[in-house]
C-alpha cells in the first residue's frame, strides 16, 4: 500500500530534521542553532553540509527581524544562507524568502515507508553495526568523495575534511553507524537516527568499485529491520531527484512523500565578497 503524506506528517518530519540539524551543529566547536518560526537556522563550520535553515513553513512565517539576524550571522562567518523548504510548507515562506533575494538552486526528495523486518543480507553483502569512527568513517568519506552521476547533479560539493567533521557532529547527535562488507571487504556505510517513532536514514554511500552490487539495498534492509524492531512507524530518507539512490529506495518500498526546494541567498557583494 502506498504511503500518503499530508501536511501533518510533513510537519512532523520537518521538525525532526530541524532538530537533528540543530543538535548536530551545536556539537561543532563554534557551531550554533537558532530557532526560527518552527524550524532552525544551524551553522557548524565553513562549507559544512549542516549549514542551513531547515523546517520552515509549519510554524508561521519568519519575521523580518529574525531573518535579518540569521542572515547576518551566516554572512559574518563568510557563508551564504541556504533554506530548505518543503513543498507542503506554507507557500508564504517561499514568497518571503524570494522577496529577500533567495534564489532557487535545486530540489531534493523525501521518501518514506512503514518499516518492516526484512532480510538483513543481500547476495554476498554483510551489514554490521559500526562502533566508533575508525573504518566506518574512512569508508563513507571516501565514498562521498566520488559522486554518483545518475540523475540531477547536486548543487553542493564538500571537501573531505568538512564531510568527516559533519559526520562526527551528527554522530554526537545520536546517529548509529552501519558498515557493509562485500566478500569480506568494506564496501559502503550508512547511518540512522531514531526519534519520535521515526527512523531517519542518513549518510549512505558506497565505494565506486562496489556500486551496482546491492550494497545500498543491504544497508536499507538492515536499518529498516532495526527500525521495525524498535517500534518506529515511519522511516524516511532524502535523495537527489532521479538519482540511483532514489531508484534504490523506491525499489525497496519507499514512496515519494514530498520534495524540498533549496533556496540560497548569496553573500552580499561587499568587502571583497561576491555572491
Amino acid at each position: 500500500m502506498s504511503l500518503f503524506c499530508d501536511v501533518e506528517m510533513a510537519a512532523r518530519l520537518e521538525r525532526l530534521e530541524a532538530d537533528l540539524m540543530g543538535r548536530s551543529s551545536e556539537a561543532a566547536r563554534n557551531g550554533f542553532a537558532v530557532p526560527l518560526a518552527g524550524g532552525v537556522a544551524s551553522f557548524a563550520e565553513a562549507d559544512s553540509p549542516l549549514n542551513k535553515v531547515a523546517g520552515l513553513g509549519f510554524g508561521g512565517v519568519p519575521a523580518a527581524a529574525d531573518l535579518d539576524a540569521v542572515e547576518q550571522a551566516f554572512f559574518a562567518r563568510g557563508s551564504a544562507v541556504q533554506a530548505e523548504v518543503s513543498t507542503l510548507a506554507d507557500p508564504a515562506v517561499g514568497e518571503v524568502l524570494s522577496g529577500r533575494g533567495y534564489r532557487l538552486v535545486s530540489f531534493e526528495n523525501v521518501s518514506g515507508c512503514r518499516p518492516t523486518a526484512g532480510a538483513g543480507t543481500t547476495y554476498d553483502i554483510e551489514v554490521r553495526s559500526a562502533t566508533g569512527e575508525g573504518e566506518w568513517l574512512d569508508v563513507v568519506a571516501d565514498a562521498f568523495a566520488v559522486a554518483d552521476t545518475q540523475g540531477v547533479a547536486s548543487h553542493e560539493d564538500f571537501p573531505r575534511d568538512v564531510v568527516v567533521n559533519a559526520m562526527r557532529h551528527m554522530a554526537a547527535a545520536g546517529l548509529r553507524h552501519y558498515l557493509a562488507l562485500r566478500d569480506g571487504v568494506p564496501a559502503g556505510g550508512a547511518s540512522m537516527h531514531v526519534a519520535g517513532g521515526v527512523a531517519q536514514l542518513t549518510g549512505a554511500a558506497t565505494l565506486p568499485e562496489h556500486r551496482r552490487r546491492g550494497v545500498q539495498s543491504a544497508l536499507l534492509s538492515a536499518r529498516l529491520a532495526d527500525a521495525a524492531a524498535e517500534g518506529c512507524d515511519l522511516a524516511v530518507v532524502t535523495t537527489q531527484p532521479g538519482s540511483k539512490s532514489q531508484q534504490n529506495v523506491q525499489r525497496n518500498g519507499f514512496d515519494l512523500l514530498y520534495a524540498r526546494a533549496i533556496l540560497v541567498k548569496p553573500l552580499p557583494e561587499r568587502d571583497g565578497n561576491r555572491g
